[in-house]
């Protein structure tokens, strides 16, 4: 948590914006998955073990700025957001 409150946003998603097609499915927010990638690797957690930190773990939700009701995402997103 205090990673957001020292330094706020890390990861703009405009800094990923050549990485996304305009059109198709609506993709998770590039810079929360990098951000949860870091977290990922400071933990050492497992790609299905973060995107259950993601749904579960307050801490991870205030991070990421995300809801308390925010279901999070399917732990194939980041396996698919490293070979993006």
């Amino acid at each position: 948590m205090r990673i957001r409150d020292e330094l706020g946003e890390l990861f703009s998603d405009t800094d990923f914006v050549g990485s996304y097609p305009s059109r198709g499915k609506p993709a998770c927010s590039p810079g929360r998955l990098a951000l949860v990638s870091v977290m990922q690797f400071a933990e050492g957690l497992s790609d299905r073990q973060a995107a259950d930190a993601v749904h579960g773990r307050l801490d991870w939700k205030y991070l990421l700025g995300l809801e308390l009701a925010d279901p999070g995402f399917d732990h194939s997103v980041l396996t698919e957001f490293r070979t993006g």
